[in-house]
């Protein structure tokens, strides 16, 4: 097997060393140290991912008008985003709503009623009608209803 004469040269360079074949070749390199390689490299993960996550849009709000706006989404429970927008509004403080509504702490929504409290409430307004078909001889439908008085006990 031959070797082409380029191939036979990178052996001889290999086998050599290059700096011995070759001396132009150290005044062209820049040696440096492995930790000095690891430092760059470190330096430069810090730079790109302090870049990566810099904040963008729109600034966070003063955390002032987000405490006024928890004590009187507490104070006042029963006033949502859009009560507490005019309020503040009244105030002078210019604030979406929509950025009210995010700063509300969370309150778990009430149960709903049950059909017993329900019936409990109405009580005085239910009547029972009961309704009833009958045929007659010549074949004629009459209805008749009878109303009859329930209570309910709650």
């Amino acid at each position: 097997m031959q070797l082409d004469p380029d191939s036979a040269k990178l052996a001889q360079y290999k086998t050599l060393g290059s700096a011995s074949v070759w001396p132009q070749i150290l005044n062209a390199m820049v040696l440096v140290k492995p930790t000095t390689v690891i430092q760059w490299h470190r330096k430069g993960f810090r730079l790109y991912w302090r870049w990566r996550s810099r904040r963008l849009g729109r600034p966070k709000m003063n955390s002032e008008i987000r405490e006024l706006i928890r004590q009187m989404s507490v104070a006042n429970s029963l006033w949502g985003a859009p009560r507490i927008h005019g309020e503040l509004l009244k105030l002078g403080i210019q604030v979406s709503q929509a950025t009210v509504g995010r700063y509300l702490p969370w309150r778990p929504k009430l149960p709903s009623p049950t059909w017993r409290s329900f019936l409990h409430n109405h009580l005085t307004e239910i009547a029972a009608i009961d309704m009833f078909v009958v045929a007659t001889a010549t074949f004629r439908l009459r209805e008749f209803y009878w109303q009859k008085p329930k209570f309910i006990a709650g």
